[in-house]
């Protein structure tokens, strides 16, 4: 038999990561433990959405939590840029270096220093392997050129295009290219020619986009992911509801 490859998925989800993509990582461990293979992250990076990198931390003396995030560099890169392509600000890095130990301890402030990343997935993704939390397992980017080529074709879809000096993250429906402003209202982008290299799935197709190129027999899941995935897409695939774990929303900090 084939050896198994116990997978997990998650968008970068804070610079440090939230509770929830830890316990993730513990389940897979602990099952890598049971039954062997290899554990396989699928960072899905190419998500655009400036809210799923909030960091929520709680002050060390007053106990009071407090949501922290990255800053960006434009009102278009924040609200349409994918994650892999919103610039990493150095002064950003700086400043928040500055407030961080009222938060952390002194190694995860250094941690964070030492980071140098152009793009807020890289800093995301180099923060929790200096962490030590990557260690042993292989990260699949969705936004790797090489992945996308190697995937199947799905129907529902985003694609990224240049627009207005950025990169931008824009549905495809019906022909138009387009970003979503809120409520009922978007922006349509000029046509353009484009490439499986610069497709990445809605939330509807990601399932089987990402099993077409991985190939998992085991998925670590979140008791939200259970609620949408369309389990059918990944036939043979064992689904493993991912451990409990308190104030899952608030960042892992080592504890």
């Amino acid at each position: 038999m084939a050896e198994p490859i116990i997978c997990f998925g998650q968008q970068p989800c804070g610079f440090f990561p939230k509770r929830f993509l830890y316990a993730k990582i513990a389940t897979a461990r602990r099952l890598q433990k049971e039954i062997g293979g290899a554990i396989v992250f699928f960072f899905h990076d190419s998500d655009h959405d400036c809210r799923e990198t909030i960091t929520l931390l709680r002050e060390r003396h007053t106990g009071q939590d407090n949501a922290l995030n990255f800053q960006f560099a434009n009102k278009i890169q924040k609200q349409f840029s994918p994650l892999y392509a919103k610039r990493v600000l150095p002064e950003w890095q700086m400043k928040l270096a500055r407030q961080l130990p009222n938060y952390v301890a002194p190694e995860l402030v250094e941690h964070f220093k030492a980071v140098e990343a152009s793009t807020v997935a890289e800093f995301c993704r180099d923060l929790y392997a200096r962490m030590g939390l990557l260690d042993g397992i292989r990260v699949e980017r969705s936004s790797d050129p090489e992945f996308r080529k190697r995937a199947i074709p799905v129907d529902d879809y985003f694609v990224d295009v240049p627009w207005e000096g950025e990169i931008v993250r824009a549905r495809y429906r019906d022909g138009k290219l387009l970003l979503h402003k809120g409520a009922d209202r978007y922006i349509e982008v000029p046509a353009q020619e484009f490439d499986a290299t610069q497709i990445s799935p809605t939330r509807n197709t990601r399932l089987r986009w990402m099993q077409s190129v991985i190939g998992c027999t085991h998925y670590v899941a979140g008791a939200g992911e259970r609620q949408y995935l369309n389990e059918t897409d990944a036939p043979g695939v064992t689904f493993v509801q991912r451990e409990d774990i308190a104030d899952s929303n608030h960042a892992y900090i080592g504890s």
